[in-house]
């Protein structure tokens, strides 16, 4: 067979060819077919070798790689995609995608905020709609990246495993030749009267019980021990993403298959577990409202306490409690709901959201007849809880009637004139009502809001431009309707109470969230792995330790050394101290302790 051309060199001709080369060009400690991408290769040295090159059988002309067909490029996309910095950026572009949905109501969870946003931004709420920014974590751009870094993870962690598992199966690799070189190393003489391979065979053991994967060599005369551990930072790294995943996968579950609903209940009121009962409800993709469990919640009291000595923090709210009755199949059972203890029965989480006041309010017609009674949820709209509420009268009199009332706790009146309330709990209630009458809106069967008094069409009757008194009323009162439409009472709700107690006159209510998730239990066990996981990985160090014995008898000094996988700054004072233990332990006997 014909040699190459650079076999055939003599001796004697290197160097001439070199000067020959630098004369060209060409550095002479580069291949001839070498082509730096120059574009006017021919007119250089480099061209003319390469040329010559190519007439003994090389290449010419610039160097392209292969070009990519569709499996190839599949195949880069996969490697990109599953890369950790892929990862990386998905989770920081998850934690940004989620931003908006902290901004703006959420549909899920505030259904009344987002109809109230779309009343206060008429322009710029179907914009944002228009980008599901009211529906974040459902939208397509939200969903994309969270099945982005589903795929990623899955694709980081699985061949991870398999590298993780045949590691584990491998054995500790040879001791280094020249252990010197390596940062954490020392020397220590061998103990009088003991041989080599038993200075080995106890350092063997001692790291053995040190919980090193252990394995001897005898390189050249020259016994060693090398020793391995730290697999559970890796082990603990791959429980981590894989916990991660877990949660993705359960969370997605429970959103698909659980439900969340929000009801008001006055006290003295019940609310049953029904699709029909709630004021607003939100299911999931595969809900299935036969799986709702039948029970009953009655709201017995609710009591709130309030902060009444500090006067810098008069009226600030200390403590909040439903008192509630639970009826299913398990009987009758009195418990009770705090804002921040959540009440769990039949499979469903009861969370108290928010209180307020609820005036029961009576109208009667000119004869004297009840034509509507209720106890209206006022909104609160402020820390003193002065509230808002409407009040609907579609039947029963010469025309509908229609109320927008404010009421006032502790009612106080302002240099302006206005009313307002001062403190949050009953001590001066004061309700008033501006009074209107026309058409409600309500026979068109366009859904309304009951907080909100459509007064387009009507005529208002008192307050305002009328010239007439808004109704003003305490607990117990009642006062004429105008042009003699009948009468309107605010009944007390304690009628056998003191003419001066107000403390528990008027009923209150609470907003409850009725929540259920089915993998409530599975997200607890991924988290606790993925704290566990994270722990091990941060905390348990990847080591490497050799002992080994070098020089001729008589004159033989054990070395020791160690290589960390990753920062280590402990690493050199565990050899040291290894090494001491392992030297004393020649006299004093079997080692203890661990490094």
């Amino acid at each position: 067979m014909a040699s190459s051309p650079r076999s055939e060199t003599r001796p004697g001709r290197g160097r001439a060819d070199g000067a020959a080369a630098r004369g060209t060009g060409v550095d002479p400690l580069r291949p001839a077919d070498y082509d730096d991408g120059s574009s006017d290769s021919s007119a250089s040295g480099a061209g003319a070798v390469a040329g010559a090159v190519a007439g003994a059988g090389g290449s010419a002309g610039p160097v392209t790689g292969p070009k990519l067909g569709p499996v190839g490029w599949l195949r880069f996309g996969w490697r990109q995609l599953t890369s950790m910095r892929t990862a990386l950026l998905l989770l920081l572009l998850l934690a940004i995608a989620a931003v908006p949905g902290s901004l703006v109501p959420q549909r899920s969870s505030d259904p009344n905020g987002v109809v109230q946003y779309f009343t206060d931004n008429p322009d710029l709420a179907p914009v944002l709609d228009s980008f599901q920014m009211f529906d974040v974590y459902t939208s397509v751009w939200f969903s994309a990246i969270y099945l982005l870094l589903f795929v990623s993870l899955i694709g980081c962690i699985i061949p991870r495993t398999k590298h993780h598992f045949e590691a584990l199966r491998a054995r500790p690799p040879k001791t280094p030749a020249r252990l010197s070189r390596l940062s954490a190393y020392t020397e220590r003489p061998l103990a009088d009267g003991e041989t080599a391979d038993d200075a080995i065979a106890r350092a063997a053991a001692a790291l053995k019980k040190s919980g090193y994967r252990i394995e001897r060599f005898d390189q050249r005369g020259a016994p060693s021990v090398s020793a391995e551990r730290g697999y559970l930072r890796e082990t603990g790294n791959l429980v981590f993403h894989t916990a991660l995943v877990g949660v993705l996968v359960t969370v997605a579950i429970g959103g698909g298959f659980g439900f969340s609903g929000q009801r008001v209940i006055v006290e003295g009121q019940s609310f049953v577990n029904t699709l029909a009962a709630y004021d607003s409800f939100n299911p999931g993709r595969f809900f299935d409202d036969t799986r709702l469990t039948p029970y009953r919640l009655t709201l017995d009291e609710l009591d709130a306490v309030y902060e009444t000595e500090n006067r810098d923090a008069l009226g600030q709210p200390i403590d909040f409690t439903a008192r509630v009755t639970i009826d299913g199949e398990g009987g009758s059972d009195e418990r009770q709901v705090k804002v921040n203890e959540p009440l769990y029965e039949y499979g469903t989480d009861v969370y108290l959201l928010g209180n307020g006041y609820a005036p029961t309010i009576t109208v009667r017609d000119p004869d004297g007849n009840v034509v509507f009674t209720d106890s209206i949820p006022f909104l609160p709209q402020d820390a003193n809880l002065t509230s808002i509420g409407v009040v609907k009268v579609p039947d029963g009199l010469d025309e509908q009637l229609g109320m927008v009332g404010f009421f006032y706790p502790t009612q106080t009146t302002l240099p302006s004139g206005a009313y307002t309330s001062s403190y949050p709990d009953l001590v001066y209630p004061v309700l008033t009502l501006n009074v209107y009458s026309g058409d409600l809106g309500l026979d068109a069967g366009t859904p309304t809001s009951v907080y909100q008094l459509e007064t387009t069409g009507m005529e208002q009757l008192t307050g305002g431009d009328t010239g007439v008194d808004s109704v003003e009323l305490m607990p117990g009162e009642s006062t004429e309707l105008p042009n003699g439409l009948g009468t309107v009472e605010f009944e007390t709700a304690t009628p056998d109470a003191a003419a001066d107690d107000f403390s528990k006159s008027v009923s209150r209510f609470a907003s409850f969230d009725v929540h259920h998730d089915p993998s409530q239990g599975w997200v607890l066990v991924f988290a606790v792995l993925i704290i566990g996981g994270l722990l091990l990985s941060l905390f348990v160090p990847r080591r490497r330790m050799w002992v080994k014995a070098v020089g001729p008898d008589g004159t033989t000094v054990l070395e020791y050394a160690g290589l960390a996988r990753g920062d280590d700054p402990g690493l050199e004072r565990a050899v040291d101290e290894f090494a001491d233990r392992h030297a004393n332990s020649a006299a004093t006997g079997p080692e203890t302790s661990s490094t």
